[in-house]
């Protein structure tokens, strides 16, 4: 298992007690020179600035030393949500030519990978006042990623052609209560000639993400990926 970011509560009051810091010394510089203490104020700029430089070389240096990752099938990569844990994990894949009704059936451009993806809430990493209530998970991201960094997303016409023919599958969106899973496919269009697939879950490119230490989306920072084969396997299922 792999947890995103590894230290989160550390990560988390890092970028608050930053953030407080800097606008008490905003304040400070504004106070300082509405009462024209122009010395006072110059301090509380540099000491500003003095931390934002502190925080960029921490956030860039923890980036640079960070390692790519890939889990193996059934490893779970772990988000810190705020009070809790959401983890995922590879189930299977499958690859088909074309999806959908043998009597319309939509053609990929290469060929379909659909990935089958559990979502857990782990009842193990919340604290025991949390109670039972539901938890509707963050924003993901899934894409494709093969072995020359080629990225993939979603295939708006594959996921429906499979919905024509399994039925809807549950958004990644769905909430869930401590110890509650379930399971989410993913089409993917991908080119035959690409090789080596992982799958990349990952927050959206948003605030405050990109500018948390030891986050993935933080600048530089190496990703952590979902092996779609395990060790030793040959192929995937294939769709019928």
């Amino acid at each position: 298992m792999e947890f995103m970011p590894e230290h989160a509560p550390l990560t988390v009051m890092a970028f608050l007690a930053t953030a407080a810091l800097l606008a008490v010394a905003a304040a400070g510089t504004l106070v300082a020179f509405w009462m024209k203490r122009k010395w006072i104020g110059i301090g509380a700029i540099l000491l500003a600035f003095a931390l934002t430089c502190g925080y960029a070389l921490v956030l860039v240096g923890v980036s640079l030393t960070s390692h790519e990752k890939t889990l193996a099938p059934g490893e779970n990569k772990y988000f810190c949500e705020m009070d809790c844990h959401i983890a995922y994990s590879v189930v299977n894949f499958a690859e088909a030519k074309a999806l959908g009704d043998e009597s319309l059936q939509t053609f990929a451009s290469g060929h379909f990978v659909i990935v089958r993806l559990k979502t857990w809430f782990d009842p193990s990493t919340i604290s025991e006042h949390r109670g039972d209530s539901p938890l509707a998970p963050n924003p993901r991201h899934p894409v494709l990623v093969d072995g020359a960094g080629q990225q993939f997303p979603q295939s708006s016409q594959g996921q429906a052609a499979l919905a024509k023919v399994r039925g809807g599958t549950t958004p990644m969106s769905q909430p869930l209560r401590p110890g509650e899973s379930y399971v989410t496919d993913l089409v993917f269009d991908v080119p035959i000639t690409s090789r080596d697939l992982r799958l990349f879950v990952g927050d959206d490119l948003a605030m405050p993400d990109r500018v948390l230490i030891d986050h993935e989306n933080s600048p530089l920072h190496k990703k952590i990926f979902l092996a779609l084969v395990a060790p030793g396997a040959v192929q995937a299922d294939r769709v019928p």
